[in-house]
């Protein structure tokens, strides 16, 4: 209902007359091929059932997505938001541009003798588009000054961890190895006062999955200081940086926790104290409730369990933060929160939302909460 009045209403809204709520969600729900997620959007697969309840739960104004596969003409996320919408959680602005996972990069990347694999590709992937993003809003995304970064090397990136010769990739690799993994996105939404907010999102690699040379913690590393380079004013040649006075909400799995496990954590935690940004801190109960009975290696960890985003319980890594919402320094956080997919659904990772106040006009405003019930 909320979301029905702000769709009503964007034109009129006075300046902060009404909290924004953003959310992020890895939804899980990529495919091993091309085609099956819009198959199995049209069926009834409890995954996917899951996410749109989460989803519709959360009932977020401004939604980042991961973990989605992406195909040319939007069909799989038309699907979604069609299954969205029935129940109840409607949203008539949508983008999805090709991310880098599983784009052929035409040459052995990885260096292990062999060119074609899904690690060859530009972001690991079996098929073009595999494990893509998307972001759904009910604020409009104006189509004049979207940025996609997709396609920037990572040499490009000033200070990069490539190292002397390139360490983490093999010398003839650099003049075609992109930095994002997946993608890159800066889009600005239209506020309701008319305002630019420019969400920034990126899903990078895991900083695991590789040997000595740390390929992928160096590439985690640098896809988070990319965000942190561009909210500092700069941009690849040919792009116009970001404005400067507009407010800016960084949103996305980042892949790194600033407290626990692997990773170089010094990314993660510039980008969290960013003079532009803070952060919502999105907590639950259900995340600490998770950490305490799984045990093992969550019992030394030294992050707040609170704080986990993601239950990777079968995989040795246990519970990490890994998942962020940073929104302009200049707003008001009125409330944050999580909303996990029940345990039985094979869904890993919470969505975490949090009530923003671009500007309260002297006014208190007040978050509005969620319905968690299953």
């Amino acid at each position: 209902m909320r979301g029905l009045i702000l769709l009503l209403c964007l034109a009129a809204l006075p300046a902060g007359a009404d909290p924004i709520r953003v959310a992020s969600f890895n939804t899980g729900l990529a495919r091993d091929g091309p085609g099956l997620l819009l198959r199995d959007l049209g069926r009834d697969s409890p995954d996917i059932a899951e996410a749109v309840r989460v989803i519709a739960a959360a009932d977020a104004d401004v939604l980042v997505l991961q973990d989605i596969d992406w195909d040319l003409d939007g069909l799989a996320l038309a699907a979604l938001a069609d299954r969205l919408g029935r129940a109840g959680a409607r949203y008539p602005h949508r983008f999805a541009a090709r991310p880098n996972t599983g784009m052929a990069s035409g040459i052995d990347l990885d260096g292990d003798g062999s060119a074609g694999t899904p690690r060859d590709a530009q972001g690991y992937g079996r098929f073009a588009g595999q494990g893509g993003m998307a972001v759904l809003s009910r604020l409009p995304i104006e189509a004049a000054g979207r940025r996609d970064l997709g396609a920037l090397l990572w040499s490009d990136l000033p200070g990069n961890l490539l190292g002397d010769q390139g360490t983490a990739i093999p010398e003839s690799a650099l003049p075609v190895q992109r930095l994002s993994s997946t993608a890159h996105w800066a889009l600005p939404l239209v506020l309701p006062d008319g305002r630019r907010l420019w969400l920034l999102t990126a899903h990078p690699t895991p900083p695991v999955f590789d040997g000595p040379e740390d390929r992928n913690g160096r590439r985690n590393h640098d896809e988070i200081v990319l965000l942190a380079r561009l909210l500092d004013g700069w941009a690849p040649a040919g792009m116009a940086p970001l404005p400067p006075d507009d407010p800016v909400l960084v949103a996305g799995d980042l892949n790194l926790d600033p407290v626990d496990g692997d990773g170089r954590r010094a990314a993660i935690r510039a980008l969290q104290a960013h003079p532009r940004l803070q952060d919502a801190v999105p907590a639950s109960a259900e995340a600490a409730r998770r950490a305490a009975a799984q045990g093992g290696v969550n019992a030394g960890h030294r992050g707040d369990p609170a704080r986990d985003t993601a239950d990777w319980r079968d995989t040795g890594a246990g519970n990490l933060r890994v998942s962020f919402l940073l929104p302009d320094a200049r707003f008001v956080v009125t409330d944050a929160g999580q909303i996990w997919p029940a345990p039985e659904s094979g869904l890993l990772h919470a969505l975490i939302w949090a009530d923003i106040a671009p500007d309260l006009g002297g006014e208190r405003a007040v978050g509005r909460g969620v319905d968690e019930t299953r």
